[in-house]
């Protein structure tokens, strides 16, 4: 039966956690992602990453990469300008509104996390961390 596997549980945690991260995000910011989230965080930790990188991070193509972007350059988030190294590709940049949404959403994160992680020791979470990436590994 598929859901007595492990994989199941993965999946499903991790659509859990998602739903209940968003409705948290959205009584502080109204119409965002977590994805978008995701993305101002990185941009906002390596302002360098490109559009590829980025859509590697938060496992996404890049055609639907291009339509959250598109989206966040409208909310007024992100900031796309040429780049001066290679014109065929843009720079992304995240925008003092971006980053505002970032410092409003922080707390809401760090709530969501000791929510999720409720119960749940530092030996554990250390051993579950090691057990997950021995499977990716298995997999590669």
């Amino acid at each position: 039966m598929p859901s007595k596997t492990v994989f199941y549980t993965i999946e499903k945690t991790i659509k859990s956690y998602r739903k209940f991260a968003n409705h948290n995000f959205l009584k502080v910011v109204d119409d965002i992602t977590i994805d978008q989230k995701l993305i101002l965080q990185y941009l906002n930790s390596f302002p360098e990453l490109n559009q590829k990188e980025i859509a590697e991070l938060v496992f996404k193509d890049n055609a639907s990469l291009t339509r959250m972007i598109d989206l966040m350059v409208n909310k007024q988030f992100l900031k796309r300008s040429m780049n001066n190294e290679d014109r065929r590709r843009f720079k992304i940049e995240i925008t003092p509104k971006g980053k505002d949404v970032l410092n409003k959403l922080e707390p809401v994160i760090v709530a969501n996390r000791k929510k999720a992680f409720s119960g749940i020791t530092e030996e554990e979470l250390i051993q579950l961390d090691i057990t997950l990436n021995k499977i990716l590994s298995n997999l590669k």
